[in-house]
């Protein structure tokens, strides 16, 4: 079915532009409703860099990408430990969502802070969340993590509906982890905390 969508000439013409674009910023998967009251969240709401005028978000060095997560969830802290390992810059840094900033910038994105359903990446004032934030992240780190784009084949409703199954379940599926208590010295530093 995806082969012959992709091969159809007016295909694109019949996409919703909201599908289309990777970018999100400015929802919540808090909805009561259906999955289509989730929709708006492919679209990119917010300007670059709109944290700067927020002033709940306290003010942080904002020239390098910033990975907010779940420090309290495994997978979270697995994906973390990856971004460290696959970061050969040693540029990105990740915040935890029970820090202030951490919780700040969920809010602001929409997320609520103290449940979320997502995480961010945060890259050039521009964030990514759900699996179009993996997607981001493979691309900026290359080799191997390229392949995280792959995800971005998948239509967007997709998408959404697989990463919100694996959110939602996440502690069940993979239990709990403490991120911030990783011994690497190197990947304390990349911490805000």
């Amino acid at each position: 079915m995806l082969r012959a969508w992709r091969a159809s000439p007016d295909a694109a013409a019949k996409v919703p532009a909201a599908l289309c674009q990777p970018l999100i910023s400015g929802f919540s998967w808090q909805s009561e409703g259906g999955f289509s009251d989730r929709m708006p969240a492919m679209q990119s709401l917010m300007a670059q860099y709109s944290y700067r005028d927020d002033p709940l978000v306290p003010a942080f060095d904002d020239s390098t990408p910033i990975a907010v997560m779940d420090a309290e969830c495994a997978l979270c802290s697995w994906g973390a430990r990856m971004i460290h390992r696959l970061d050969r810059s040693g540029t990105v840094r990740i915040c935890p969502i029970q820090s202030a900033l951490g919780s700040a910038l969920l809010r602001h994105y929409g997320l609520v802070a103290e449940d979320p359903a997502s995480w961010l990446f945060i890259e050039d004032g521009m964030a990514y969340a759900d699996f179009d934030a993996v997607a981001q992240a493979g691309r900026r780190f290359g080799g191997i993590a390229s392949l995280a784009r792959g995800l971005m084949l998948f239509p967007g409703p997709a998408r959404a509906w697989l990463y919100q199954r694996v959110a939602r379940n996440r502690y069940a599926l993979f239990g709990r982890g403490d991120l911030c208590a990783l011994p690497d010295p190197a990947f304390q530093r990349r911490l805000l905390r």
